[in-house]
């Protein structure tokens, strides 16, 4: 059972250690269509073929980033390579996080819906 839970654990150190590295390493990107990006979240597969990288956009729009940073998936998987001391680095899949903009909007309703009840007390 320890191994399990050892496995665990470094599943989530190398999703971590990735997470910095990608965040370094795309602001070397000279691509024009990657605006400000924060990366939110890796997730490893277990075998560590495949990582899913879930960023946010401040500046720029989310669609054209995506293409953008999938096409630079391999440069940045790359750069990986030199970082990283694990056997196998993953194949990086970048999606956009709508976390933040759900939040923004949930706050929106929730301050109508209290704007509204203070006008009926």
């Amino acid at each position: 059972m320890r191994h399990k839970k050892a496995t665990v654990n470094r599943s989530f150190r190398v999703a971590d250690q990735i997470q910095r590295d990608v965040a370094e390493l795309i602001r070397d990107l000279k691509d024009p269509r990657i605006g400000m990006v924060t990366i939110n979240s890796v997730e490893v597969s277990p075998d560590y073929a495949h990582a899913q990288v879930y960023f946010s956009v401040l500046v720029g729009d989310a669609d054209e980033t995506a293409l953008a940073l999938n096409e630079a998936a391999g440069f940045l998987r790359n750069g990986l390579f030199k970082r990283l001391s694990i056997h196998t680095v993953p194949t990086l899949h970048f999606h956009f996080d709508k976390t933040t903009e759900r939040a923004a909007d949930l706050s929106a309703l929730i301050a109508r819906a209290n704007a509204t009840r203070a006008k009926d007390d």
